[in-house]
């Protein structure tokens, strides 16, 4: 028997919400029912955002210093920031999170030197602040950080997840739909799409090498 050769399988945003209505148990029949299945996607990955990291959305970006300014601002993209670095001569220096109290707890914040901290001031047009002041205009920061996933603007788009992802976007998007539409299935369509979550999260890791260490009291003879 042949096989389809094919790893291209996809959906696209009127796909997903398609399969969230037949599971529903109703049809997809005037344009109010997709414009308001589309809102309750968007919703849905805000939602994602606050879950935690998905690694599909993790980006790098660098941003060259400038001698004296703290502030720099950062994309409207950018949800979170993951790692940060001052990278200085081609070498790279860990900098450490600090909160706001503790940013606003530093006495004297026009100190000048290599920065070592910074603060993530998550608004809407979100900002990093670097203590001390940067003392040049040739240091870089350079930060791996958790961008937005796009929206679902037409029923036309494909969605930007990957293929392990889609299993859970169906699941999700039935139990937003249920919300509004099939109140005697919210239960069970919200515990299918928690274990779908869950199952794409899990596998949604960086894979890391398992280092034992035995514990050098029992080596002592």
């Amino acid at each position: 028997m042949a096989t389809s050769n094919s790893r291209d399988f996809d959906l696209d945003v009127s796909d997903i919400i398609e399969e969230a209505y037949e599971r529903c148990g109703l049809e997809v029949r005037t344009g109010y029912d997709a414009r308001t299945a589309r809102r309750s996607m968007n919703l849905m990955f805000a939602d994602w955002a606050n879950r935690g990291v998905n690694l599909w959305t993790v980006r790098q970006a660098t941003i060259t210093l400038t001698n004296n300014q703290a502030t720099e601002t950062l994309g409207a993209d950018v949800v979170d920031l993951l790692e940060v670095v001052l990278r200085r001569s081609n070498t790279d220096f860990d900098l450490t999170r600090l909160s706001r109290g503790d940013y606003l707890s530093i006495p004297n914040k026009t100190t000048q030197g290599r920065p070592s901290q910074f603060f993530f001031n998550r608004q809407i047009t979100p900002q990093i602040t670097l203590w001390p002041t940067p003392e040049n205009s040739t240091d870089q920061i350079v930060y791996y950080y958790l961008r937005r996933i796009e929206d679902a603007d037409a029923l036309t788009n494909n969605v930007e997840l990957p293929f392990r992802f889609l299993p859970c976007a169906a699941a999700g998007m039935a139990y937003y739909i249920a919300l509004k539409k099939a109140p005697e299935r919210v239960q069970l369509l919200k515990n299918v799409y928690e274990e779908e979550f869950q199952r794409a999260a899990d596998e949604d890791e960086d894979r890391v090498s398992l280092k034992l260490q035995p514990d050098i009291q029992y080596l002592r003879v």
